[in-house]
C-alpha cells in the first residue's frame, strides 16, 4: 500500500476506506480513532483532536462497521496486530526490553502487538503458531530468542511476513536483526586501552554462545589496534553471574602480573569482580578498572557507578516492527538479510586512567 501524502491519496483507490486511512489523516494512532469514534468514556483525548477524527473519518466516509448498512459480504478484519513470539520471556529482561520497542514502535504506526512465550515446547509453539496464523488481524510475526542464536524457522511462518529478532538462520530465509556483539567487544576493550592499560582481563560468558564468541572477537580486535598482543592467560570463561564473576577476578587478580583492568561480558559478572577486588583491598576505579556489557538497571546503583556497553534490546525491538511493518503493511519488498544493530558505551565512575593508580 504507497503512504502518499497528498489529498488525492486519502482515499486508497476505489476501496473502503479503514481505520488506517482515519488515523492517517487525522495524524493520530488506530487506538485513538477507536476510542473517538465509539464514543469510550474516560479517555483523556482532547476535544481538539477529537474533532480532527471525526473530520478525517467524515471526509472519507469511514463508518465503524456497527453502524454500516447491510453488505453483500462479510467485511474484511483489518491487519492492526504484529504477533511477538519468544521461546522465553520471564527469565531476563531483555526480550521484555526488546518487546517494548515493538510496542512503542507498533502503536505509533496504529497497530498493537500480542506476545506469546512458546518455552522452548514445540508443541506450545505449534499451537501458537495455528492461533497466530488463523487470526485474520495479524498482519505478521516477530520470531525472537532469548538469547542470540541460530534457528530453524518454523515452516509455517513461509506464509505470513516474518522477521527474525536476536536470531538468525542459515540461509537467510527472513530479515534477522541481532546485537553487533564484536563491536561492542571492541568498543569497550578499546575504552580501557584509550584509558593507558595494556594488561586487561576479560571475563566471557559461556564460550558455545555466539555473544560470548563475538564478544571475544571484539576484544581480541581492539587490544591488536592497540598493538596489545593477545594474553590467554588474562581470559576466563564464565556464566553471566555474579559469582563466578567473583571467582574469576579472584583468580585474575591473585596472578604475579595482575590486570589494571577487567572487561566483564555482562554487568552481573561486573559486580563479582567489584567485590572481589573489595576482598583484596583494591579501590574501583583507583587501583582497578572494572568494564561490563548489557547496562542493566542495577549499573546504575552500584558503587561506584559501572562503566557499561548497552545491549540494544530496546533499539533491535524497534527495528525489527519498523521492518514488519513496512512488509506486511507497506508492501515492500525486503531481501533477506542480517542487520546488526550497535549499542553506546556508558561510561559511568568503574574505568580511569593508568595514571591514577
Amino acid at each position: 500500500m504507497a503512504k502518499g501524502n497528498g489529498r488525492n491519496s486519502d482515499k486508497q483507490g476505489s476501496g473502503r476506506p479503514t481505520m488506517t486511512d482515519v488515523a492517517r489523516i487525522a495524524g493520530v494512532s488506530q487506538s485513538s480513532v477507536s476510542l473517538v469514534l465509539n464514543a469510550m468514556s474516560g479517555s483523556r483525548i482532547s476535544q481538539e483532536t477529537q474533532q480532527k477524527v471525526r473530520e478525517a473519518a467524515h471526509k472519507i466516509g469511514y463508518k465503524l462497521p456497527a453502524t454500516r448498512g447491510p453488505v453483500a459480504a462479510a467485511p474484511t478484519v483489518e491487519k492492526d496486530t504484529i504477533a511477538f513470539i519468544v521461546d522465553e520471556i520471564s527469565t531476563s529482561p531483555h526480550p521484555v526490553v526488546s518487546l517494548d520497542g515493538i510496542r512503542d514502535y507498533a502503536f505509533e504506526q496504529g497497530l498493537l502487538v500480542s506476545a506469546h512465550a512458546t518455552r522452548s515446547n514445540p508443541d506450545l509453539e505449534e499451537a501458537v503458531l495455528r492461533s497466530v496464523l488463523r487470526d485474520p488481524a495479524i498482519a505478521g510475526v516477530i520470531y525472537a530468542t532469548i538469547f542470540t542464536r541460530k534457528v530453524s524457522v518454523p515452516p509455517a511462518l513461509k506464509s505470513i511476513p516474518t522477521v527474525l529478532l536476536n536470531c538468525y538462520c542459515e540461509p537467510r530465509q527472513h530479515v534477522a536483526i541481532v546485537p553487533g556483539e564484536v563491536a561492542g567487544g571492541f568498543a569497550a576493550t578499546a575504552h580501557l586501552t584509550a584509558l593507558g592499560h595494556k594488561r586487561i582481563g576479560f571475563i566471557n560468558g559461556e564460550p558455545w554462545m555466539d555473544a560470548a564468541m563475538d564478544r571475544l572477537k571484539g576484544y581480541k580486535q581492539a587490544l591488536a589496534t592497540a598493538d596489545i598482543a593477545f594474553d590467554e592467560s588474562l581470559v576466563r570463561d564464565g556464566d553471566w553471574l555474579p559469582l563466578r564473576g567473583y571467582e574469576a577476578g579472584l583468580d585474575l587478580l591473585a596472578m604475579d602480573n595482575p590486570p589494571t583492568a577487567i572487561f566483564c561480558g555482562n554487568d552481573l559478572m561486573a559486580i563479582g569482580v567489584m567485590e572481589a577486588a573489595q576482598e583484596r583491598g583494591l579501590r574501583v576505579p583507583q587501583d582497578l578498572s572494572v568494564m561490563g556489557y548489557d547496562d542493566q538497571e542495577l549499573a546504575r546503583y552500584t558503587h561506584p557507578p559501572l562503566s557499561t556497553l548497552v545491549l540494544p534490546n530496546y533499539e533491535m525491538g524497534q527495528k525489527a516492527a519498523e521492518i514488519l511493518i513496512d512488509m506486511a503493511i507497506h508492501g515492500k519488498h525486503t531481501r533477506p538479510m542480517t542487520i546488526k544493530v550497535d549499542g553506546p558505551l556508558v561510561v559511568r565512575e568503574t574505568t580511569a586512567t593508568v595514571d591514577r593508580r
